[in-house]
């Protein structure tokens, strides 16, 4: 399997939405930047904040857009021609409705699952192939209260829960970025937070 060499981490830009469960996997992106010593840079090529890391010997190129979710796709597109980066060799981490919080899936190619950020993405780059870190938020239990529910903040012991997993996402970042998916699965999908 080809190494990951950009991780995008999705969200909704601005204060109002740092905290909701839709910005999982831009919590990610950031922690990863932290971890590494960096913050993220408003960068208007990219349409995004960004930050170039090494993890494990690998330079890696992070992107959060700050576009809104629905519109991820142009920002990923721009990082990707810019460095000349296929589709199999991203990882766009997001959020998932249907993952229960305190756990996470690593996923590769597929269809965009009704998630308004993958579906921009397929479309901006012409191609479902690139790798997802699903990171699980859970599901309000009925479809017409979904809007309300990724824009909300989660509950003390729901955010206990995504932060374990998003740790443990971190955990096994190393292997995924350097191809060892099979590893990198089996690691992640057994942890239960």
């Amino acid at each position: 399997m080809p190494q990951v060499k950009a991780i995008i981490g999705l969200g909704n830009p601005g204060d109002n939405y740092a905290a909701t469960r839709h910005n999982a996997g831009a919590w990610l992106v950031e922690i990863l930047a932290r971890q590494a010593g960096t913050e993220l840079r408003p960068e208007k090529k990219f349409l995004g904040l960004y930050a170039k890391v090494l993890l494990d010997g690998h330079e890696l190129h992070l992107l959060e857009p700050t576009t809104f979710m629905n519109r991820s796709g142009g920002a990923v597109a721009a990082l990707c021609q810019f460095f000349k980066i296929a589709p199999d060799e991203l990882l766009v981490a997001h959020d998932e409705l249907d993952i229960a919080p305190g756990t996470a899936r690593y996923k590769q190619g597929g269809g965009h699952g009704g998630h308004n950020g993958l579906r921009d993405i397929v479309s901006a780059l012409g191609d479902k192939g690139f790798n997802r870190l699903r990171i699980g938020i859970g599901h309000p239990g009925d479809s017409r209260q979904v809007t309300n529910y990724v824009l909300g903040r989660p509950g003390k012991a729901e955010l206990e829960a995504i932060g374990a997993a998003l740790d443990e996402c971190l955990a096994t970042l190393p292997l995924a970025v350097s191809g060892d998916w099979a590893r990198a699965m089996s690691r992640l999908h057994s942890f239960q937070g």
